[in-house]
């Protein structure tokens, strides 16, 4: 199956790759490969590449020496590792969340990342691979394949609802992260196909309805927070399905609902910084502050 395809659907990939024995990173890496007319072997070293960029997005926001133009942004994600050791939750998940925060600050000091699927989301799925990948003990092939099996998730999810905030809020980009990265997640630690898609529909659930509301217009607040978050959520989703556990939805189902609650929003809720938090009157004192103009943020 050519994950091109119009009306791709998450269970066709599934079918497709217990059909032919194989993970939905390979199935998707033997298809870029066939849709790209180039080899697998180009196709991994052109992933591998790209998980270098997310490597050095992490490394680069986790120094904590950077803050945003705004100043509502930097040196979070160095404060969290610092404290994975001793953390509430387990130094994995810590090391997850300081890991998306961080790629998350590199995208708001205009630094290099990989949008993932978009820059707003972008601090998800690389912090859930790479830590997903110690665990397992992953090569850079394995990561690689678990971003293919991303990939295909997420082209379902981009051609079934959307992957943009102005479209679809929040829950089409950070929840679309998720969903991927949760997939990923299972692939790394040896899950099966219907496992990864199980563990996608279980976290993309927890984010219906997440509204984009962008403080002052930037891709900051409550953006890298919410990255952070939604690492941890995609983790938990993955050792969740491991377990046996399963979405009652099916994915498809999921993917479908989330982008018809798109459909549905407000346009004050769909990055337009005209509802929710960016309308707060902190959110309007930032917005005045970034813009100078508070007749076009309703201040006071």
């Amino acid at each position: 199956m050519n994950v091109a395809q119009a009306r791709l659907t998450v269970a066709a990939l599934v079918e497709a790759a217990e059909a032919k024995e194989v993970s939905l990173g390979e199935l998707a890496l033997q298809s870029q490969a066939e849709f790209s007319h180039t080899t697998q072997d180009a196709v991994v070293e052109g992933m591998i590449a790209r998980l270098n960029v997310m490597r050095a997005a992490i490394e680069r926001g986790l120094e904590g020496n950077q803050h945003s133009m705004s100043g509502m942004v930097g040196g979070d994600a160095a404060k969290v590792m610092a404290r994975a050791p001793r953390s509430v939750t387990g130094g994995r998940i810590q090391t997850a969340v300081a890991r998306a925060l961080a790629v998350s600050e590199v995208n708001a000091c205009m630094g290099c990342i990989v949008a993932a699927p978009t820059a707003g989301a972008s601090g998800v799925l690389p912090a859930v691979v790479v830590t997903a990948g110690e665990a397992a003990g992953s090569s850079d092939r394995d990561m690689a394949l678990a971003l293919l099996a991303a990939g295909a998730l997420g082209a379902v999810i981009a051609r079934t609802a959307s992957v943009s905030g102005a479209e679809g809020g929040c829950q089409a980009e950070v929840g679309s992260a998720a969903a991927m990265a949760a997939a990923a997640a299972v692939e790394l630690a040896g899950g099966t196909p219907r496992q990864a898609a199980h563990a996608a529909a279980i976290v993309l659930k927890s984010a219906l309805g997440l509204v984009c509301d962008p403080v002052a217009g930037l891709v900051e607040v409550p953006c890298v927070k919410r990255n952070g978050m939604y690492a941890a959520s995609a983790l938990v989703a993955a050792d969740v399905a491991m377990a046996g556990v399963e979405s009652v939805i099916p994915i498809d189902e999921v993917i479908e609902t989330m982008g018809q609650i798109g459909r549905s929003m407000p346009e004050a809720l769909r990055e337009t910084a005209q509802g929710g938090l960016a309308v707060t009157p902190t959110g309007q004192r930032f917005a005045c502050k970034m813009h100078g103009s508070a007749d076009r943020w309703q201040l006071d």
